[in-house]
């Protein structure tokens, strides 16, 4: 028997209760006189509602240990492709900084927006993030502390991006009021305002020598700015539709933008026309985000996912007479000039996958699949190994560019969707924002 002869009786019980408390007079009665259960009149209290309570009791259990074992089974993988660090500040090999990966729970958990949180950067210099918001704010927060520092306003409707310059003295915000504002970081009082756009502003990023910055719009165009004088030098026309981003290398010669067209679009700086269009994402494109640096080109262009491909071009471009006759591996000193020019661009999309693209044939290298809703957010690995996705799966998943596998999942980073993600070389965190209108900040441990 998997009962005991009390927790039959208790049982019995029970099922009276229920019985006579639910209007089955007749039933109760049969099952009464079958079961020789009986309630004393001093148990009357005790027993009211009992069945229901342990069944609802037994739900939340069960619904607990789906979470436990799903966590179980996250911690499982994130054991198989771990490797064994020291604390950060005991670190004197760079091999094991390369693979510190952040990890749960947040170190902080910032509230004070009180709408969806749309963009979250790093100060290049300070232990300072900002983030903006639907509700038209801008705030600013210390890393490190944990503190609150302050909320500047200006803008009249929602601040979708926002951007540090390269020295950190200046920030750009884009907004739904059609316009992008330039802001002192001295005085943290708006200087400049950029009209031009005929639509919500939906992105902002300053060149990497800082004296221009790129803009993307609802009103399907990208407008290159002049920051000392506040002038559009540049239109680049191309999308059909609301693009959603536009992105500039670290050469500050290409611009990736990607669009509710589904398109990912390529752009020479200094040509208004459009460079090259990759088409294979099949909704729309959130974002774009160029690799930086020699480690993540170098690992892309040797990784087995990418080789054939990129071999497969190179051979075109011989039989086309295009190509340039292949050289000897190029020694360690000679490697950044080497990728120099090599572009990467990744692209995440409603669709549900990340993709990987050539910048300089447009081929697909790879698809990275694992994401169970909309991919909203990229952002590039201190080592270059990897990089950082953010969904409305409410996931962050990092991914190593190597093999093109998932490395680690953070399941349920926010309570709501992760809207935004961006990370800090110099000082090893990560930070993330959400429709549940919070900023997170994520230690690489």
């Amino acid at each position: 028997q998997v009962l005991t002869g009390k927790q039959k009786e208790e049982l019995n019980k029970a099922i009276l209760e229920y019985l006579t408390s639910n209007g089955y007079p007749n039933t109760a009665g049969t099952f009464k006189g079958e079961s020789g259960a009986a309630i004393a009149e001093n148990e009357t209290a005790s027993m009211a509602n009992i069945l229901e309570k342990k069944w609802t009791s037994v739900l939340r259990l069960q619904k607990k240990v789906m979470e436990l074992e799903a966590k179980i089974e996250q911690l499982n993988e994130e054991l198989s492709n771990a490797s064994v660090v020291k604390n950060p500040n005991s670190l004197a090999n760079p091999a094991e900084l390369d693979d510190l990966l952040p990890k749960q729970p947040a170190k902080y958990t910032f509230e004070g927006h009180r709408a969806l949180v749309s963009k979250v950067v790093f100060h290049p210099s300070y232990t300072m993030i900002a983030s903006c918001s639907e509700d038209a704010s801008i705030k600013f927060w210390d890393f490190e502390s944990g503190q609150y520092e302050r909320t500047v306003k200006g803008h009249t409707g929602t601040i979708n991006d926002i951007a540090f310059d390269p020295q950190g003295k200046l920030l750009a915000s884009a907004s739904s009021d059609l316009t992008i504002k330039l802001w002192d970081m001295t005085s943290y009082l708006s200087i400049k305002t950029l009209n031009g756009h005929d639509h919500s502003v939906s992105s902002v990023e300053f060149v990497p020598a800082g004296d221009f910055l790129v803009s993307a719009s609802r009103d399907k165009s990208i407008k290159l700015w002049e920051v000392a004088t506040g002038y559009c030098v540049r239109t680049f026309l191309g999308h059909s539709e609301w693009v959603r981003c536009a992105t500039i290398d670290e050469t500050g010669r290409m611009i990736a933008s990607c669009s509710q067209d589904q398109n990912v679009i390529l752009w020479n700086i200094d040509n208004p026309n459009p460079h090259m269009v990759l088409s294979e994402h099949t909704h729309v494109v959130e974002r774009v985000c160029f690799l930086r640096g020699t480690r993540s080109k170098q690992m892309v262009s040797e990784a087995d996912f990418s080789k054939a491909l990129l071999n497969n071009e190179e051979e075109k471009a011989d039989q086309n007479g295009t190509g340039t006759k292949k050289k000897a591996a190029p020694k360690q000193e000679n490697l950044d000039e080497v990728y120099k020019n090599v572009r990467f661009v990744l692209s995440a999309s409603r669709d549900k996958t990340i993709k990987l693209w050539s910048c300089a044939t447009g081929a697909c290298l790879f698809t990275f699949l694992g994401h169970d809703n909309w991919v909203r957010g990229l952002a590039t690995h201190h080592s270059g190994k990897y990089f950082y996705s953010c969904s409305d799966d409410k996931s962050i998943r990092i991914w190593d560019l190597s093999n093109g596998k998932c490395t680690r999942k953070l399941l349920d980073a926010h309570n709501h969707f992760v809207t935004t993600i961006s990370s800090s070389p110099r000082y090893l965190y990560v930070v993330t924002g959400s429709v549940d209108n919070t900023v997170r900040v994520w230690q690489l441990k």
